[in-house]
């Protein structure tokens, strides 16, 4: 489709003009904050409810997950925990009410608005245990074995070099820690022009592994006791299918028994 840096710019762009935007605008809006004609729905779809989860922050939310990493994290008072991906926070503040006054959370991103966004968050809420880092899940600004804990939540599929971005999770973890991280993957072939997409790309769907493809390319990071926790599959509507392919071809595809699917896995770091 595109070369990597395109990609990861793509997801900027993309990403940068849904942080100027609230959650229910990213929900219902069908022409985003850029002016386009594009509903804000391939990235809002997939989310789960937040707001039942302790340390929830109302404007860190903006619709953008595919699961609750959190909750199934197995995160402890005084952790320190790394959020893959973190945007407005909306992981990071729910990891902050668990690790508590003696605990660390530290959120990764690269898109810039997403990060003043946070960080607004962060003085408006007074927090000093929580930080937010510019930066690329390739390559990421923390050092060697600094997290108990990683979460991450529909952020990995976007990532255009998935093995090097899982060998950068291993790196930044302690020996005997862990992550939980909820993403995107596909059992069987989506339509060419699906997967050609590139806000379908933007939207979790046409850069996403086969599931086996994606739980080896956690194995071949070092990491073991791979487990998936939740696996949920994802329905999209036809009405964002028909912008990509014909009715026709989703109702074939329908047949297919090809799906998209939201997993939530946990591994350890030996």
């Amino acid at each position: 489709m595109s070369t990597d840096q395109e990609l990861k710019e793509l997801v900027k762009e993309k990403y940068g003009e849904i942080a100027l935007q609230s959650k229910e605008q990213n929900e219902t809006s069908c022409c985003g904050s850029g002016g386009c004609c594009t509903t804000s729905a391939e990235f809002t779809v997939m989310a789960e409810d937040y707001t039942h989860l302790p340390g929830y922050v109302a404007t860190a939310d903006l619709g953008l997950g595919c699961g609750l990493p959190t909750e199934f994290a197995q995160i402890k008072p005084g952790d320190t925990v790394v959020d893959l991906g973190s945007g407005a926070g909306n992981d990071a503040f729910v990891a902050r009410s668990i690790v508590g006054e003696t605990g660390y959370v530290i959120g990764i991103d690269m898109t810039e608005p997403m990060l003043e966004k946070a960080n607004k968050n962060i003085k408006t809420l007074g927090y000093t245990n929580v930080e937010f880092r510019l930066g690329d899940i390739e390559n990421m600004p923390i050092a060697n074995d600094t997290a108990d804990v990683i979460v991450s939540n529909c952020v990995m599929n976007l990532v255009p070099n998935k093995q090097k971005a899982f060998a950068e999770t291993f790196r930044i973890l302690k020996s005997g820690g862990h992550f939980s991280i909820s993403d995107i993957v596909l059992n069987g072939a989506l339509p060419d022009s699906i997967r050609s997409a590139a806000t379908m790309y933007a939207g979790c769907v046409s850069g996403a592994q086969q599931k086996e493809e994606y739980l080896q390319t956690i194995k071949n990071a070092g990491f073991i006791n791979i487990t998936v926790q939740k696996d949920r599959e994802i329905n999209i509507p036809n009405e964002l299918l028909v912008k990509y392919i014909s009715l026709e071809e989703a109702l074939e595809y329908r047949k297919s028994g090809a799906g998209i699917y939201s997993i939530t896995v946990y591994a350890d770091k030996p």
